[in-house]
């Protein structure tokens, strides 16, 4: 057996050039596979964690999906809205530690408007509890000021201090822009790869205030309330869209969640985030299926590649194959070495994929949180263990053809020269 090993080992090393060239297609595969499998891994994690250490989601009574859909990532609308009083009520439940009103329904080019609290900026956590941080400036505190996502900022070129108008609705339709009431940029929030990126933040009071001199989602004929004369009434405001919830005890998650179900006041629906963002990632998990498809497309490339430079290399190989017969070895000798020369070289072509994706988890947590990928875990996990063995299961199956080959061939056939 020592025999075999040192003669597959010096072999090997006599066409370093082609197994080398092998070696790197299959580490290439092997680095894509478990690249993909990582990242998706993160990508799942971080889209279930594009809202962390919330307890609930109180909405309108819908569907779970649907209500996290408008209120965490802005997308579609809401089938009826929350009356204040209501809120108020299920705030000064002394299970809650905390809550933060939403209010969506307005735009500014293309970008989605929040209405919400100062709370907002310290209770919101994304990730792995990540707490939102400034770049620039700080929260709103002036009734008509705004706090920008990063990616709003970046797209319009907005500094702090400039100024912007909202529009009503999603600013399709022209004429429902509030321009008579501009907003002044005061923050600017880092990037956290979240809805929070592509929003623009206002205070709950500002949006009553722009909202004064209209009705019926149109301005009033003939009506106008300068930004000078909203102090004079009272932005209360009347309705919002949703409200995040943390509770003292994450233990009373579900007693509380039926008692604001059960809420006599109006119809609601309270969520775990955790479990609706689950359900959302179950309608576009073909993506991430599409990408294993893919990486196991290239693995197979890469084997395949494995398998040529063997069967060309028989034909060089001959009649070290026959001198080997020559000496003693047997077929199974023959099949023994071919087999395990494509097994090392899958075995250290997925182990040096190994390698290199855990230096690149090591060095790419910071870029790669701006896309809201959760940190890529150091360790393989039980998943990439098993994509390691498929890999190299695979190598051994298809060493089966060329050693296959090289095992009928001849002691004759190495032998006698070809004319």
């Amino acid at each position: 057996m020592r025999a075999l090993l040192r003669l597959a080992l010096a072999s090997a090393w006599n066409r370093r050039l082609s197994l080398g060239l092998t070696l790197l297609a299959v580490l290439l595969a092997s680095t894509l596979l478990l690249s993909v499998e990582r990242v998706r891994q993160a990508a799942r994690d971080g889209f279930a964690q594009s809202l962390s250490a919330t307890d609930l989601v109180v909405g309108a009574r819908t569907s779970s999906v649907q209500l996290v859909l408008y209120s965490v990532f802005h997308l579609g609308e809401a089938t009826n809205t929350v009356s204040w009083a209501s809120y108020q009520t299920i705030a000064a439940n002394p299970a809650i530690a905390w809550s933060v009103p939403l209010a969506l329904g307005d735009s500014h080019r293309g970008y989605a408007v929040l209405g919400t609290t100062a709370d907002y900026f310290t209770h919101y956590r994304y990730a792995d509890k990540r707490p939102l941080r400034f770049v620039e400036g700080q929260a709103f505190v002036q009734l008509f000021d705004a706090v920008l996502g990063a990616e709003v900022a970046e797209r319009l070129g907005y500094r702090l201090g400039q100024r912007i108008e909202l529009s009503h609705g999603d600013g399709g339709l022209h004429g429902l822009d509030h321009d008579d009431k501009p907003f002044t940029v005061v923050g600017i929030l880092a990037p956290t790869g979240t809805p929070v990126d592509r929003t623009v933040h206002v205070s709950l009071p500002a949006l009553q205030a722009i909202h004064l001199d209209w009705l019926g989602g149109a301005p009033i004929p003939g009506l106008t309330i300068t930004p000078e004369q909203v102090s004079k009434f009272d932005l209360t405001p009347k309705t919002i869209t949703a409200f995040l919830v943390g509770l003292h005890q994450r233990a009373t998650v579900f007693r509380v969640q039926r008692q604001i179900n059960e809420f006599r006041g109006e119809p609601l629906s309270a969520v775990l985030p955790g479990v609706a963002l689950d359900q959302l990632w179950q309608t576009v998990g073909v993506v991430e299926r599409t990408l294993q498809a893919v990486s196991w497309l290239v693995l197979a490339v890469g084997l395949a590649g494995l398998v040529a430079v063997m069967l060309a290399g028989l034909n060089e190989r001959r009649r070290e194959m026959a001198i080997l017969r020559s000496v003693g070895a047997g077929p199974r000798h023959i099949l023994f070495l071919l087999a395990l020369e494509s097994f090392a070289v899958s075995l250290l072509g997925a182990l040096l994929g190994l390698a290199l994706v855990t230096l690149l988890a090591a060095t790419a947590a910071e870029r790669l949180a701006p896309f809201g990928l959760a940190a890529l875990p150091l360790a393989p996990n039980a998943g990439e263990m098993q994509l390691l063995a498929a890999v190299l299961v695979c190598g051994l199956l298809v060493s089966l053809l060329p050693a296959w080959r090289a095992y009928r061939l001849s002691l004759a056939d190495g032998l006698i020269p070809r004319l």
